[in-house]
């Protein structure tokens, strides 16, 4: 039987902050490391999920730039190295790292695959939980969006929505039918709320 339990961390609007897209007109994912920034809190919500609380520490995270050709693998890798510096200043490290790459519109034809890693699919969480020996049914999924809250539930962990709850939110989610168990408003709170839910 798995004896570890994980906290499976997203990295965009979780560890760090989106960017505002001009050309689309919306929120989404930095391109370059220099646009990424990591939220200052980062650093000690993930000693204390690490340390304090026991669980691990992994991101599961879609990263289709590459496959859009929007950035190239080693700007991607300049990127997640600049979140494991932020995280070493505050004296935490990951325990793993996970990227689906896959999209299916691909600009770059490898990466034009339906593939079983991008969430809303559990792919990386099933990989993980397999490579790691961590039992998915005592850890938990920390993302900004429902494919993350999707994910979570079909690979069997519970899951924390990171956001305000809305009446345009509440509507989606009755649509999606993705109800998290938990919302909070960032990765700062986890930590409480992991240790709320500890058997007494």
């Amino acid at each position: 039987m798995p004896s570890k339990r994980a906290v499976f961390l997203d990295r965009d609007g979780v560890l760090s902050d989106l960017v505002f897209n001009k050309g689309e007109g919306r929120l989404s994912s930095p391109v370059t490391a220099g646009q990424l920034r990591v939220f200052p809190f980062v650093a000690e919500a993930v000693r204390k999920i690490r340390d304090e609380l026991g669980f691990m520490a992994i991101v599961i995270s879609n990263q289709p730039g590459v496959a859009k050709r929007q950035f190239t693998l080693a700007e991607l890798e300049r990127m997640n190295a600049k979140i494991r510096k932020a995280l070493a200043n505050g004296g935490v490290t990951l325990d793993g790292e996970y990227y689906c790459l896959h999209h299916p519109a691909a600009l770059i034809p490898k990466y034009r695959v339906v593939c079983d890693c991008r969430k809303p699919k559990p792919g990386l969480l099933l990989r993980a939980a397999r490579e790691k020996d961590i039992d998915l049914g005592k850890s938990y999924f920390v993302g900004d969006g429902l494919m993350d809250v999707k994910a979570g539930r079909s690979a069997g962990c519970k899951t924390i929505l990171v956001g305000h709850k809305t009446t345009f939110l509440t509507r989606v989610i009755e649509e999606e039918k993705s109800e998290p168990d938990f919302l909070v408003p960032s990765l700062h709170e986890v930590p409480d709320l992991l240790r709320s839910q500890a058997p007494p």
